[in-house]
């Protein structure tokens, strides 16, 4: 079975006949919209009408489903000001129906704006895990059914139950885990991601690559060999067809594949959790896009957490090219990967990086809303350990120097 079909299968046994995708499926959307409800409040782009936009409104239309005036998105990042402004739209239109368009940082606000209106109180609640689920049931209440049209290849939030948000003025994300925030209905036509530019391209490559490489990283026997499954077919689809992209970013053949990459990654991050990767991101939302912060980190963590993984990174190393599944082997392979597709490899390739940022990466390593994330590594990491293991790390990542990483040792029960 080839690598495109073996992916379709993975995603239609995990998710049915809740998930529309493939090449032309916009068409659908209308029908399955009205059987969730027929007023509905549409969420998209409003300054630039994409074709995705124009053709799911058409769809709406044709299926009988009103939807009135359509509201403006997030911003990039789901910036907390627009998570605040669509909880007040959707308080105020009272929808039987949530159809949202557009990327992750989209889908991500119309999630947390869908609990907010429905919950109140302040975002700020709701950070960390299944405090969603935990109020609904504590009042008796249910989200609004939500629709969620993905349209670049990227964060699969349209799959999860993930919802970042940012404080600006912070400049750090923040971060709401719960399957209460699962859309109904997820769709996806692949043919839409063609409009996007190359840098959101390569982001979303590598953001896929963190979510499947990460979740089995950090899997434990019960989940491996799914978690094996899927890295290994997502992995290989954004190999073989990134750098595809980088010189025809109009071949579908691509764009599918790095699609279905992306949903794997959705899979993926359902099954277990991200680790000291995305944790980093979070602290770089300033002056780079989470998947290529992403992309930046992993060979340093690949590293830090090498005696742990040393049957994933056999699995992993020959996929990348690595001459061998040492650590540092597959590390270098995959800094050799990024180079070939143009994306930056260090902390210090970023423009505007500085000592602050590494300080403010270590803070929130601390934070214990973001504990998950040092739960979820190979070897579980606690904030006394911050200092010890990530700071030489991230010294080494800003410097590209692989030789900095202080790597963790396996502990008692690890």
């Amino acid at each position: 079975m080839d690598l495109k079909k073996r992916a379709y299968k993975l995603l239609n046994d995990w998710k049915g006949s809740a998930y529309i995708h493939g090449l032309g499926v916009l068409d659908q959307v209308g029908e399955a919209v009205a059987t969730l409800g027929r007023n509905a409040l549409v969420i998209a782009n409003t300054t630039r009408k994409s074709a995705t936009v124009e053709k799911v409104l058409a769809s709406l239309t044709d299926a009988g489903v009103s939807f009135g005036e359509v509201v403006p998105t997030a911003k990039p990042n789901t910036p907390k000001e627009d998570v605040l402004r669509l909880g007040k739209v959707i308080s105020s239109r009272k929808p039987e129906v949530i159809v949202t368009i557009g990327g992750g940082s989209a889908i991500d606000a119309t999630k947390a704006a869908n609990a907010l209106a429905t919950l109140g109180g302040e975002i700020e609640e709701y950070f960390g895990s299944d405090l969603v689920t935990k109020a609904l049931k504590e009042r008796n209440l249910h989200l609004l059914p939500t629709v969620a049209v993905m349209t670049a290849a990227s964060s699969a939030a349209h799959l999860t139950k993930y919802a970042n948000v940012t404080d600006l003025a912070a400049g750090q994300k923040m971060l709401i885990v719960d399957n209460a925030l699962v859309p109904t209905l997820s769709v996806f036509d692949y043919t839409s991601t063609t409009t996007m530019p190359k840098d959101l391209t390569i982001d979303g490559a590598f953001d896929s690559i963190a979510h499947t490489l990460e979740v089995y990283l950090g899997s434990h026997s019960e989940t491996i060999d799914l978690t094996g499954t899927i890295a290994d077919c997502a992995l290989r689809l954004v190999v073989e067809n990134a750098p595809i992209l980088i010189d025809d970013p109009t071949n579908m053949e691509a764009r599918e594949a790095l699609g279905l990459a992306s949903d794997l990654g959705g899979y993926a991050i359902m099954v277990g959790g991200t680790s000291g990767a995305h944790l980093t991101s979070f602290s770089l939302v300033d002056i780079v896009a989470h998947g290529t912060a992403c992309g930046i980190m992993n060979p340093y963590y690949v590293v830090l957490y090498g005696e742990a993984i040393q049957r994933q990174l056999e699995m992993i190393g020959p996929i990348f090219g690595a001459k061998d599944a040492a650590p540092v082997s597959v590390a270098e392979a995959m800094i050799a990967f990024a180079k070939s597709i143009h994306a930056p490899t260090k902390l210090s390739d970023v423009e505007g990086f500085t000592e602050a940022h590494i300080t403010r990466a270590l803070a929130a390593a601390k934070d214990p809303q973001l504990k998950m994330k040092l739960q979820n590594m190979p070897i579980p990491m606690d904030a006394a350990d911050v200092n010890i293991y990530m700071a030489p790390l991230l010294r080494a990542a800003a410097e590209g120097d692989l030789t900095k990483i202080t790597p963790m040792e396996m502990r008692q029960g690890g």
